[in-house]
């Protein structure tokens, strides 16, 4: 009887993880979306500095602008939305490209992460919804629809002056690193490929790559979460840039343009990978930052500890 009953319990569970739906493919970083307070200030800073394009955006109905983009790639862009208030977070959320929005839908559902009752198809014609990390974050899965405006627009709003043709990563705040191992490894399916840190004595930085492609989350550990207005230098994106000296000439020629003052220093980071730091109006920090070491070696990750919160994350 005792063997029977295994048996059965067995082919139970059996048939309860082949009944569970599988993840779709994680295939590539959609967008970053930022709050800004002045649209005309940081359209300046994304075309006529960094030298990208507005492909198209959408308006409220009133007329208002609701949302613009700025497209790097025809796979990615920066969102920009009007601010609902000033001295707030600038970042609204990160996207993750998916080739299965509704069977994403079903496979997070599975796993307890709270989803809507549908993938539902956004205004730009993208099947997309949205979910919460374990700090809060905003995180949203999106399908680019053979008929949505991303992909009717392959080819287009690519211009010469571009600084970079690429987003390798976006950085947010993690407070919790177990927990957020267990939402973006565990259920998303992602994979640290680097760690690294400034103070030996506590980390810094985890990096954790997209299950199906190049991309990745940089944790930007901390003990204490910044105020909301100061996350800016956390809460980022990076460029490539194949040329690091050839990227600095370019925007100390088109500072004047917009009046951007700042320092435009090349540094070689933790990493030993090039970098130059500039910001946005709003604060955000966008690093532009070569692909390769400077020596061809790649930088030994960190033992170092992760640090702890005195405080759990707010937002």
């Amino acid at each position: 009887m005792k063997l029977a009953f295994v048996a059965t319990l067995f082919a139970s569970l059996s048939l309860l993880a082949a009944d569970e739906p599988k993840r779709p493919h994680i295939i590539g970083l959609s967008h970053i979306a930022l709050y800004v307070h002045d649209l005309d200030k940081s359209r300046a800073f994304y075309k006529d500095f960094l030298g990208f394009d507005e492909p198209y955006s959408l308006t409220n109905k009133d007329g208002t602008l609701h949302l613009t983009w700025i497209k790097i790639n025809d796979r990615q862009s920066i969102e920009l939305f009007p601010e609902p208030a000033t001295n707030t977070d600038r970042l609204y959320h990160v996207a993750v490209e998916t080739d299965d929005a509704i069977g994403m839908r079903d496979y997070l559902a599975a796993h307890g992460v709270p989803v809507p009752d549908k993938a539902g198809k956004g205004k730009i014609g993208n099947l997309n919804y949205f979910i919460k990390d374990p700090d809060g974050h905003t995180v949203e899965i999106v399908q680019y629809a053979p008929d949505g405006w991303t992909m009717l627009n392959q080819g287009k709003f690519l211009p010469d002056t571009r600084i970079s043709t690429n987003m390798p990563h976006m950085g947010i705040l993690v407070g919790d690193l177990e927990a957020a191992k267990k939402f973006y490894e565990g259920i998303l399916g992602f994979h640290e490929t680097w760690r690294g840190t400034k103070n030996p004595a506590v980390l810094s930085w985890v990096h954790e790559q997209i299950p199906d492609g190049k991309g990745f989350f940089e944790f930007m550990l901390y003990s204490e979460l910044p105020d909301a207005d100061k996350r800016g230098k956390q809460h980022h994106f990076c460029l490539a840039a194949p040329d690091i000296e050839k990227a600095r000439a370019i925007l100390e020629q088109r500072a004047a343009r917009i009046g951007y003052t700042k320092s435009l220093e090349i540094q070689t980071g933790v990493n030993r990978k090039r970098q130059l730091n500039v910001y946005d109006p709003d604060g955000t920090r966008v690093e532009l930052m070569e692909p390769q070491t400077v020596n061809g070696i790649p930088a030994p990750p960190s033992t170092a500890p992760p640090p702890h919160p005195s405080s759990q994350p707010k937002n």
